[in-house]
């Protein structure tokens, strides 16, 4: 369990987690094992997919905001194309809403186009991936210009999923996305696959899906501990002639797994772009019909 920063504390007092889908769940439930108070943490969500037991939950901003003191951090962990109608839901609580650190876990949505749909809060944004349900994520961090209390209190939030890399550029964040943030899914596949291939050789389901399981675990053990590149271990694996040899000329056949995964990030990243692109269209929809209205 790790202490929180003092000057943290303030931000870490009332946290409403709006949307809590996997990835959300996953991080709440590092949150409560590091140490936060179950009191702190509030979900909104209308039908939870993940929620840790014991953690508060409501179904909108507004049953949130009619029950409770405004929050000190609000999480962002809806779909990307439903920004706008959180943003207009948290612009209808007016001062009951407050002006908490935004922390959004969006695909795509820029953090210039969070700050316009919230009023100016001060925005941070991340993209953790699945294994920080362990601990033993990566997360990308944005967060130009926050306050030292802020930044504190995001880092200790982060600290309890694993690694944080921060970036200086948001342009780089549609291609972690691609990387980090949907790699544990590219991996479970290959995974399946592999294990699928073992089934094809002569092996019966189990034996495959264990020797497939144990097999990556091991590599990824061998890595985490290792001095050694991915490429200097593959070479320890492969003599000349080998069985090895003989499975990685087929995979690097022609450039075709270096082809194969360059084309599925570039598909994940260019996916990211088009959420982005739509919640920029949704968001200035948004202000415009909130600019008629007051006028």
């Amino acid at each position: 369990m790790a202490s929180r920063p003092s000057e943290s504390a303030a931000r870490l007092a009332r946290i409403w987690v709006v949307g809590c889908g996997q990835m959300a769940g996953a991080l709440v439930a590092r949150w409560q094992a590091n140490g936060l108070a179950k009191k702190s943490l509030l979900a909104i969500d209308p039908a939870p997919r993940a929620l840790p037991e014991g953690v508060a939950l409501v179904p909108t901003l507004a049953d949130a905001a009619a029950r409770l003191p405004e929050p000190t951090l609000l999480v962002l962990g809806v779909k990307p194309q439903n920004i706008a109608e959180v943003g207009r839901a948290f612009a209808a609580l007016g001062p009951a809403g407050g002006r908490p650190l935004l922390l959004s876990m969006l695909a795509g949505v820029r953090v210039q186009t969070l700050a316009s749909l919230f009023h100016e809060l001060p925005v941070a944004r991340i993209m953790p991936n699945l294994p920080a349900r362990v601990g033993a994520g990566v997360t990308a961090l944005y967060a130009p210009a926050l306050a030292p209390s802020d930044r504190a209190a995001i880092d200790w939030l982060l600290a309890a999923a694993g690694e944080t890399v921060t970036l200086e550029e948001e342009g780089r964040f549609d291609a972690v996305t691609a990387l980090s943030g949907s790699g544990p899914a590219f991996l479970y596949r290959f995974i399946e696959a592999l294990a699928g291939a073992g089934e094809a050789a002569g092996l019966d389901s189990d034996l495959a899906q264990t020797l497939a399981r144990r097999t990556i675990e091991g590599a990824a053990a061998l890595l985490a501990a290792s001095a050694d590149t991915p490429a200097e271990l593959r070479q320890k694996v492969t003599s000349p002639h080998g069985t090895t040899e003989a499975g990685l000329d087929v995979l690097d056949g022609d450039g075709a797994l270096s082809a194969l995964m360059r084309a599925t990030v570039r598909a994940a990243a260019e996916r990211a772009r088009a959420l982005a692109a739509a919640a920029e269209t949704d968001v200035a929809e948004a202000r415009s019909a909130r600019d008629v209205v007051r006028a």
